[in-house]
């Protein structure tokens, strides 16, 4: 893929920038150089390499879901400083 300034004016108003002629070139000379490097990759031999599937060898360890330590709705409103008796009351925010 050669990176030419149509592509560039198409990346520059997809991403709704407005970019100066040097910003141009520069951004340009950029991913030529990101693609150049990603050809690079794809031309290495990796059919002796495994997947990498986790970066550790650490596996998630769950535990069982258990409830504790619940407060009744009567001490949870104890402490607030607007509250109907069922429901915290909080000023509105949006209109």
């Amino acid at each position: 893929m050669q990176i030419n300034t149509t592509l560039i004016s198409r990346l520059e108003k997809l991403s709704r920038l407005q970019l100066g002629e040097a910003e141009r070139e520069k951004l340009a000379g950029d991913l030529q150089r990101i693609l150049d490097m990603v050809d690079k990759l794809q031309s290495l031999d990796t059919t002796q390499v495994e997947p990498l599937v986790y970066l550790s060898q650490t596996q998630n360890v769950f535990r069982d879901d258990q409830i504790s330590g619940q407060l009744s709705t009567e001490q949870a409103l104890e402490n607030a400083p607007e509250q109907n008796g069922q429901f915290f009351m909080t000023p509105k925010v949006i209109e």
